[in-house]
Parts: C-alpha cells; structure tokens; sequence
C-alpha cells in the first residue's frame, strides 16, 4: 500500500524559457530555498560567533554527530522514492549497535564476521518489511512501527536492561575513529553513499522505475514495473543502511545499550522530508537529503554555541520539519492553480451559434 506519492515539482527548461527574470526568480527560490537558507544560516553564525562556528574543530564536532542522521536519512529517503515510509531504521539502530558490539565480546565472532552479521539481518529484516507492505498489503506506515516495535523488545530482552561492555579489537574501532585529512572519515562514508545513489536514482533505470512507482504504482504496472521486487528491493536497501549506521554508533559508543538508538529517528524523518522540499520540490532525492541534514545540523549547532538548553535540538527539528512541508504543500498548491489557470486560458474559445 501507498504511503506517500512522490511527484517532482522542479521546473522544466521548457517552463522556464518564456520567463521574465523576476519571473525565473520566483520559480527557483521555492526549489534551491532552502540551499540559500543553508547558506545564510551557515555566514550568520559565522559572523555571530567568528571564533567558535567558523573552526575545523567545529566541522569536525558536525560531522562526528551527524554521520548517523544523514545515513538514517537516505535510508528512510529509498522507501520514500518509492511511495512508502520505513520507520524501522530508527528501531533497527539499536539493536544493530548492539549486536555489533555482543556478537565480539559474548560469541567470540571477529569483528568482519560480527559487522557482516549485522548486516544481513539489517537487509533481512528489510526484506520482512517488504513482504508484509507488498504481500500481506498492510500499510508501510503500520507495518514498519509494528515490525520497528518487535525489534526495540528484541534489544530489550537481548540486553536483560543491562549495557554491553567489552575490549573491541583496534580495527573495528577504526571504522568510526580515524581520521582523514583531518575530519571523520565517516563523512567519507556518507560522500560515497550520496554519489552512488545519486547515480542510481538518477541515471540508471532501476532510479526511475522506483520514481514512477512512487508517483503512480499502478500505471507503473501497467507499464510492466515489478512494482512488488522493487519496493521490496527499497526495503531491503533502508534496512542495509539502518544495520551500517548500527555498526557506525557502536564503534563510535563502544558500548550497546537499548536506550540509545531511538533519538535518531525523528531527525533522519526530518532530514529526509527537508530534502523533498528542495532541489526537486515534491519529491525526495540525495542531495535534498543532504541539505536537510546540513541545516539542521548547522542550526544546531549555531543555536547551542549561542546558549540554547538541551531541548533546543528536538524542538528546533519539530519546528523545522513542520515549516518545510508547510512551504512545499503551498508551493505546491500554487503551482497546481498556475498550471489550472494556464490551461483555462490557453483553452479555446468557443461561441454559441445564433
């Protein structure tokens, strides 16, 4: 079943050849909006606070925190293209951290096997998720809460509300730990994961079958799209993705505890739905995505360097996600009037014969 439709609201060079520049002006602003807001953002907290924001310390501060938002996010982002939701990622993240760190120090495995473990039961625990939206036709939204919801008891039981501690080999500490030209190499991690799904979606048929099951499943079948084998493929992928960010957390913890996970899955949601709202207005894509979890993450960390208390965080991501969708449904809502009332006067006139 459909959770979200999915449809591009990005102008088309045919659209914008007739433009006035004031004209042209006006149609970009509600697609790269948020880019600027971004941008502004970023140079008024550079100003406000020269010594602190404008620091690689400070860059350094972001990407450590926000590494495992902007993986959730284009997690969630794949089942979106594709017109469902997957709220597992967020549930899923604690008990991956978990059994990344048990499956060393209480079954002995090596960290390789214990992260390829993890792995697949991440991209297993997907492909249930797909089955029952595709085959048992039960809605992503309820499927995934339902599914998200056994796996939080599964960590619950797993962990008997104790934490897991234990000596972790070098190596896996390193997959979160080292550093490359100075930053996180987890903003590597994210770099490559950004640019091959940007390709996929974009490029690559596999990208526009899901796209087109996202905004018409159903003439995407008659169209001859698997639409079943490629939402269960998007569930798969979000859960892959889900499982590497558990594995991340955990070497960057070094420790597994079931309340730890859960906090993440309000900020991915929001990062994935900001990225809907730009660069392709109306419809989820990478570097929206990306944007999204930049702003908040810039907005955070600006507002706590200022002296925002604690719940600053949450209350600015609430805030920031219900103005985003606010600004693209009216965008949308103009556009879709613009369009109507085009068509009313391109129509032909006719007369009534005397």
């Amino acid at each position: 079943m459909q959770s979200i439709r999915s449809t591009a609201l990005e102008p088309t060079k045919a659209e914008m050849k007739g433009l006035s520049p004031l004209a042209k002006i006006q149609r970009l602003v509600p697609v790269y909006g948020l880019v600027i807001l971004t941008v502004l953002l970023t140079l008024l907290f550079c100003l406000l606070l020269p010594d602190t924001f404008p620091t690689v310390l400070n860059l350094r501060s972001i990407i450590a925190n926000k590494t495992i938002i902007a993986i959730l996010s284009l997690a969630a982002m794949i089942p979106m293209a594709a017109g469902r939701i997957d709220l597992t990622i967020g549930y899923g993240i604690v008990l991956w951290h978990i059994l990344a760190i048990s499956l060393q120090t209480l079954y002995g495995f090596p960290w390789p096997v214990a992260v390829l473990v993890v792995l697949l039961l991440g991209a297993a625990t997907g492909f249930l998720n797909g089955i029952l939206v595709e085959v048992a036709k039960i809605d992503s939204f309820i499927a995934t809460l339902g599914t998200g919801t056994v796996i939080y008891a599964l960590a619950l039981w797993h962990t008997g509300g104790r934490q897991m501690i234990g000596m972790l080999p070098d190596g896996f500490y390193a997959l979160n730990g080292t550093m490359l030209f100075g930053l996180p190499i987890t903003g590597l991690y994210v770099v490559v994961l950004a640019l091959v799904m940007w390709i996929v979606l974009e490029y690559l048929p596999i990208g526009r079958y899901v796209y087109a099951i996202g905004a018409n499943p159903k003439a995407a079948a008659l169209n001859g799209i698997p639409v079943r084998r490629f939402v269960i493929g998007a569930f798969v992928v979000s859960g892959t993705l889900s499982a590497i960010a558990g594995v991340l957390l955990a070497s960057k913890l070094r420790i597994g505890q079931a309340s730890v996970g859960l906090e993440y899955l309000l900020p991915a949601l929001v990062g994935a739905f900001l990225g809907s709202t730009t660069i392709k207005p109306g419809r989820v894509n990478v570097w929206g995505t990306m944007i999204g979890v930049i702003i908040l993450a810039v907005g955070i960390a600006g507002i706590q360097q200022l002296g925002g208390s604690f719940f600053v965080e949450p209350l600015f991501n609430g805030v920031t996600l219900l103005v985003a969708i606010g600004i693209a449904g009216y965008a949308q809502r103009r556009r879709g009037t613009a369009g109507l009332l085009s068509k009313t006067n391109s129509a032909p006139a006719t007369t009534k014969p005397e």
